[in-house]
């Protein structure tokens, strides 16, 4: 549809004079063609052929035909908003069907400004909006995040006598969610009388938007539990993607029991939120086969596909995928060579990693982004080509990013490079990077290499500068309950059970030819004190945790926030094998799957 501002119009030979009266016969006759035609008209053309015809009548000057013949022009898909608002122009005295139809349009066609001037202009006019017009209005508020105006429309709608209006208060509830106000979101929610599915569904959106994830189940559990509503596909990716950001798949699981019980077909937008849930709660294959079951899949679905198999570490697979992709005639963008980049880097495929960003430039012309750079260097720098990934970054012509030198510092740390290490970190410095993980890191890497001057110099600067690190913490899920861990965590009500099991499986690990691994403890301390430390590390008080409190063969769920330490993975390797258990530990940066003795990662990681 053509797009234009109500400044803009094409001057119609619209008549002055009042045409005569037609006879009541002849008017009946002629309105019932006239609404034929409306209804058959299927191009400007033909509009424009009824236009000359509705002049020719005499209806022009009649507000309802004129109306239903600019209702035509303005919202339907072949439309034109410039002829229609040139209709509107012509009107003497517009009244409220008018403005709503135009201010539609405009929203329609995302000249969202225009519809509030229109509004504004309305009010001018002395023409009372009524119910029809805020749902729209709002609608471009909530398009806009124009929070202040929506506010101004709030105040309207008490003084035009609309704050009774269902569809008015839903639209209230969307716009505020969008704009992130939830208090008023819920506000308006809790002083509803009557609630639809909408109702419900745009508070689950307006929690969603804010990250408000488990608020945002709360609110779609007493949903279906209250009454019998048909539950929208749009709301169930909102509860989904907050499934996904909790780690809860067993609620997952109920979720899509709920959407098979009740739903026909879902959507591919709804199946794509199913997989993105699965791969992402850990269960990869659960994702990938419903992945091989839709009959139709798009661009996204592919792109989630991808950063799943990236995320737990399969390589081959993922870049399998994107050639099925390639062979559907199906193009990438931007965001499905991230996670093909990503896949490359978890698997160590640095020869198929330079082909994908070559596809990239040169098959698809897609310009690298930061995003991309930065997973060149991850995947060169967990490879230990070091200096390769220093090329890399001083060769790239836009200025580097703090991405790009602390993926650099990381792998520097990984594979005990100071001096790469100590390049990238005072180039990190340089762009003034508040972020303590950098600190820590040089620290960590000046610690390892016994310089402790320059350990205590690291630490008084981020001291100085007021950076507080967040603690590693692992979080394990005992009978659909999440217990969160830090290192020598006491807290727990079964602490003393947890330690007692840390004892049984030390004593267990000693014969298959555990040793703790202590260079990982970072600290100038006596090598029993360094043990000490490692031995209550909060992954292992999760698993100890999971252990007295599952039956045997019970798979064990971890998150952790930060990257697992190699004593932490040669421990959860045996434990896996000792206890017959099949652990799954999702760090900051991918799954890892443990069974049997072995890692998924292969130790690649």
């Amino acid at each position: 549809m053509i797009r234009t501002t109500v400044l803009h119009r094409t001057p119609l030979p619209l008549p002055v004079q009042v045409h005569p009266k037609v006879s009541e016969t002849n008017s009946s006759l002629k309105e019932e063609e006239y609404f034929s035609l409306l209804q058959r008209c299927r191009s400007m053309e033909d509009l424009m052929q009824i236009h000359a015809r509705v002049l020719k009548l005499g209806f022009i000057c009649n507000s309802y035909y004129t109306g239903k013949l600019l209702a035509t022009c303005a919202l339907s898909e072949w439309g034109s908003m410039n002829y229609a608002c040139s209709i509107f122009r012509q009107i003497g005295e517009p009244g409220s069907f008018e403005f709503n139809t135009i201010i539609r349009g405009y929203v329609e066609n995302m000249n969202l400004d225009d519809a509030i001037f229109l509004y504004d202009e309305m009010i001018e006019r002395g023409v009372n909006p009524d119910n029809f017009t805020y749902p729209t209005l709002l609608k471009a508020c909530a398009k806009l995040s124009a929070l202040k105006e929506g506010m101004q429309i709030h105040g309207h709608i008490f003084k035009f006598g609309c704050e009774d209006d269902l569809f008015v208060k839903n639209s209230l509830i969307n716009m505020y969610g969008k704009c992130g106000e939830i208090k008023s979101s819920c506000a308006v929610f809790e002083q509803m009388t009557q609630k639809s599915v909408a109702s419900w569904s745009a508070l689950v959106a307006a929690y969603a938007r804010v990250h408000m994830w488990g608020e945002c189940l709360r609110v779609f559990g007493e949903m279906i539990e209250g009454e019998s509503l048909k539950v929208e596909e749009s709301t169930l990716v909102s509860v989904l993607s907050a499934c996904t950001h909790l780690g809860a798949l067993d609620l997952g699981r109920c979720i899509h029991g709920f959407l098979l019980r009740n739903m026909g077909s879902p959507n591919v937008i709804v199946q794509t939120s199913l997989i993105d849930m699965y791969v992402k709660c850990g269960s990869l294959e659960k994702g990938f086969s419903l992945f091989k079951k839709m009959p139709i899949r798009n661009q996204l679905t592919y792109s989630v596909m991808i950063s799943g198999l990236a995320f737990h570490g399969q390589g081959h697979e993922a870049l399998r995928i994107f050639q099925e992709m390639l062979e559907k005639g199906i193009e990438p963008d931007e965001v499905v060579y991230v996670g093909l980049l990503t896949a490359c880097a978890h698997g160590g495929l640095v020869e198929e990693g330079w082909v994908c960003l070559d596809k990239m430039r040169i098959e698809h012309r897609i310009e690298p982004t930061v995003q991309h750079y930065g997973c060149m260097v991850d995947l060169l720098g967990r490879a230990g080509l070091l200096s390769e990934a220093l090329e890399l970054i001083e060769s790239i012509q836009k200025e580097p990013t703090e991405i790009l030198w602390r993926s650099l510092l990381s792998a520097c740390k990984v594979h005990h490079d100071l001096r790469i290490g100590e390049i990238a970190a005072r180039n990190l410095f340089n762009l003034n990077s508040k972020n303590p993980s950098d600190y820590l890191v040089v620290s960590n890497m000046h610690a390892r290499a016994h310089r402790w001057e320059d350990v205590a110099t690291v630490r008084t600067e981020m001291a100085s500068k007021g950076l507080m690190q967040m603690p590693g913490f692992s979080i394990v899920e005992v009978k659909r309950k999440f217990y969160k861990f830090v290192s020598q965590d006491m807290s727990h009500l079964q602490s003393e059970d947890i330690y007692e099991m840390i004892h049984q499986m030390e004593w267990q690990l000693k014969f298959e030819g555990y040793s703790p691994d202590t260079s990982e403890v970072l600290m100038d301390v006596q090598e029993e004190e360094k043990g000490q430390r490692l031995r209550y590390h909060s992954q292992k008080l999760a698993i100890a945790c999971a252990l007295i409190n599952t039956p045997q063969g019970c798979p064990i769920k971890i998150f952790r926030n930060l990257r697992m330490c190699s004593d932490c993975h040669t421990y959860t390797k045996l434990i896996s094998m000792i206890f017959a258990r099949r652990i799954t530990v999702r760090d900051r940066n991918r799954f890892h799957h443990f069974k049997d003795g072995n890692c998924s990662c292969g130790d690649y990681w």
